[in-house]
């Protein structure tokens, strides 16, 4: 089999799982952007969509620290797909709640504000809470939502720990790569 560059990083894992962290460290670094920069209030289902990242992040950090064996390699790229596969699906169900295919959850509607001491306080809470809803997309880009590019970029990365997991199998299991 012919080498080349996309290949060769397909047959290393280790450089699946950085490639892997360093894309999820990317996501929720625009998804940082977009809230703090652009601000873009985030609602619970995008929140909900940050965790698997955050989880990628950590794994493949630990992972590329403590993962020396070709075994503990294949399950840090099995886990990552798991979270991948997670994180596809909770973007497939977020941008099906923005265009009215699914149901959104019944408490998608905000944050919950902190209590108010009084009466004043709770009426200023009133006119300055700015509730977030799960049905409306804040933003898109060529007809995609943030929801619908998290869900392309992370069934990206599913494929990739996909091929990863094949790759480091197959040098596991002793046939040529």
């Amino acid at each position: 089999m012919t080498s080349t560059p996309l290949t060769d990083l397909f047959a290393k894992p280790r450089r699946v799982i950085a490639l892997i962290g360093l894309a999820s460290l990317a996501l929720i670094a625009g998804a940082w952007f977009f809230e703090l920069v652009v601000l873009l209030r985030p609602c619970k289902l995008c929140l909900e969509q940050r965790v698997p990242h955050y989880a990628a992040i950590g794994l493949a950090a630990v992972a590329l620290l403590l993962a020396r064996s070709r075994l503990s390699q294949l399950v840090a790229l099995a886990a990552l797909a798991l979270l991948m596969a997670w994180s596809t699906g909770l973007g497939i169900y977020h941008s099906g709640v923005e265009w009215g295919w699914f149901a959104g959850p019944n408490d998608c509607g905000g944050a919950v504000a902190p209590a108010a001491s009084g009466m004043q306080d709770f009426m200023k809470q009133l006119q300055t809470v700015r509730v977030v809803s799960c049905t409306e997309a804040a933003w898109r880009f060529l007809g995609l939502s943030l929801a619908g590019w998290n869900a392309l970029a992370s069934l990206g990365l599913l494929i990739a720990a996909l091929l990863g997991l094949k790759s480091a199998a197959r040098v596991a299991g002793g046939s040529p790569a």
